[in-house]
């Protein structure tokens, strides 16, 4: 299959080229400490006690997805219709049916506006709720979760399927082991399985287990000899050796535990697997796992918006229907379960598209106004916060800037927006930028 790039020529190959184990730390000289976690967390009780986030990679456009311009000129209203939802009034576009039918447990904020229209720039801002500097990376929600509430399971608290957003670390200037967890592969494949879990290269759970204990060894001889040895328990070694070592963490990655009717409602399509990867990450979460982003990337559409519908006549795995059964189909399973209240679920890219479709019949980046969907978690379903103008081309009313989304999914997940990270030297960062103000009317 065509590896996807986006227009900034950078490839989307997946870039686990390194086992798991190697990516936790294994190494003997790069063992990398975990300061204990900060207690700077909000008294109240979370709303949300899990996260998946749904990461459209390029920039969707919203014309076509959550905010469509039915009465405005074609050049803006673009090749696509728009359809009724189940709340009056509200409209989505037209390959969103399925999203549109559970439309009241849904919110949308259409009035998303950022100064920042690149890709590396944009994604920083979105997953961080921060602009970009030169001089710190800002860690992302699952790291500042991780970090600030560590759940003391055998599965990483921050994990991304089938790989984290390439533009950033994820744990910023927060310790490595806050980082992202990238399941690899491809979950719609038959054949797929997270193979940093299995034993290779002549490795088997014996030796692993006496290079653990050769590392606890090691910090004991320090301790006994240097009265400033500062020792922090390894817990990147930890938890490889539990993954690997622990049956239920890896029947937690086996999807044909599933119905076949259940992966069939989210899509099995190996062409684009945001469907299984939804299906994975609701799995995830059933095992106490807080945060999981689910990156489905080729939504950089300069060329051809219509591609987003479909590639060649009849074609059901373009993006958008993909998109429509992967989103409604996680809800209602949610939902189902009675896991919807306490599990936040948020699509989002790190912009939208130009109000006028260009000559190539597509449309280019446009950060000025855009929109978030969110569901579940302490949200109240339903409604449009905000508005873009009538030509979708800036907010309308109540424009949000992504540090406001950053406090508000941080209050959802009961983390004080106020609270006090700290770099490696000390200074001390604020969870949300100062000023950031909570979308209150979000919130039930």
């Amino acid at each position: 299959m065509k590896t996807t790039q986006r227009c900034d020529g950078v490839s989307r190959r997946d870039l686990m080229r390194v086992g798991g184990l190697t990516a936790l730390g294994l190494g003997l000289g790069s063992f990398l400490r975990q300061r204990q976690a900060l207690a700077a967390v909000d008294a109240t009780s979370p709303r949300a006690e899990a996260c998946i986030l749904i990461w459209l990679d390029g920039g969707p456009s919203h014309l076509e997805s959550f905010d469509p311009k039915p009465d405005a000129p074609a050049e803006v209203r673009g090749p696509m219709s728009s359809i009724a939802t189940n709340v009056p009034g509200i409209r989505l576009g037209e390959c969103l049916p399925q999203t549109a039918s559970m439309m009241d447990r849904i919110a949308i904020v259409r009035s998303m506006t950022s100064p920042l229209g690149e890709h590396n720039f944009g994604t920083h801002y979105l997953m961080t709720g921060y602009k970009p500097s030169p001089a710190l990376e800002y860690p992302a929600y699952g790291a500042t979760l991780a970090h600030l509430r560590p759940t003391g399971e055998v599965l990483p608290p921050n994990m991304a399927v089938p790989k984290f957003a390439k533009d950033l670390s994820g744990s910023g200037f927060l310790p490595s082991g806050t980082r992202p967890f990238s399941v690899g592969g491809n979950p719609a494949k038959p054949d797929f399985q997270v193979r940093d879990l299995d034993f290779y290269r002549g490795l088997d759970l014996p030796r692993l287990d006496r290079r653990r204990r050769i590392v606890e060894t090691l910090d004991a001889f320090g301790r006994a000899h240097d009265a400033s040895f500062d020792h922090v328990p390894d817990q990147q070694l930890q938890r490889a050796y539990d993954l690997i070592a622990s049956p239920q963490a890896k029947r937690a990655f086996d999807l044909t535990q599933e119905t076949s009717q259940t992966r069939q409602r989210y899509g099995i399509n190996p062409g684009n697997s945001i469907g299984q990867s939804c299906l994975l990450a609701r799995r995830l979460i059933e095992r106490g796992v807080p945060f999981v982003t689910v990156n489905n990337s080729g939504w950089d559409t300069h060329q051809n918006i219509l591609q987003l519908k479909e590639r060649y006549p009849n074609d059901r795995n373009a993006h958008l229907p993909s998109l429509d059964r992967a989103l409604s189909a996680l809800i209602d399973d949610l939902f189902q379960r009675g896991r919807l209240e306490k599990t936040l679920v948020i699509v989002m890219g790190e912009f939208g598209r130009t109000p006028k479709i260009n000559p190539g019949g597509g449309r280019d980046h446009w950060p000025n106004v855009f929109s978030v969907a969110l569901a579940g978690g302490g949200v109240r379903g339903g409604q449009v916060v905000g508005s873009s103008d009538a030509l979708a081309e800036f907010p309308r009313d109540n424009p949000v800037s992504p540090s406001d989304l950053a406090a508000t999914i941080y209050t959802l997940l009961g983390i004080d927006p106020a609270a006090q990270l700290h770099t490696d030297d000390g200074r001390p960062v604020r969870v949300a930028p100062d000023g950031a103000r909570v979308l209150t009317e979000l919130l039930t």
